[in-house]
């Protein structure tokens, strides 16, 4: 398996909005070398990009799973092919 730059694209759905999970997931890319984005969709979900190697990207996830599990009820993830368009891992509104 190579660890080439790769995108991971999640939306993470339950209680995920008012309870700090975008800000949660900023401190938590901090020690990850990934970068991207977090927003709340009007769903009431909340979108994420985090491009890295796979398994930072992988890592970042578990982090957050670890962090955020009593407010996730379910996460939809896919991998896409990097765009290398992001420098820092940031909060979109």
């Amino acid at each position: 398996m190579t660890d080439e730059s790769t995108q991971l694209h999640v939306v993470f759905s339950g209680q995920v909005q008012g309870v700090g999970f975008r800000q949660t997931t900023v401190q938590i890319a901090r020690s990850h070398p990934i970068t991207g984005w977090v927003k709340n969709l009007p769903s009431g979900n909340v979108e994420l990009v985090a491009e890295g190697t796979k398994t930072a990207c992988s890592e970042f996830l578990a982090a957050i799973r670890d962090r955020m599990f009593e407010y996730i009820n379910d996460i939809d993830c896919q991998w896409q092919n990097a765009s290398d368009e992001f420098e820092h891992f940031e909060i979109h509104y």
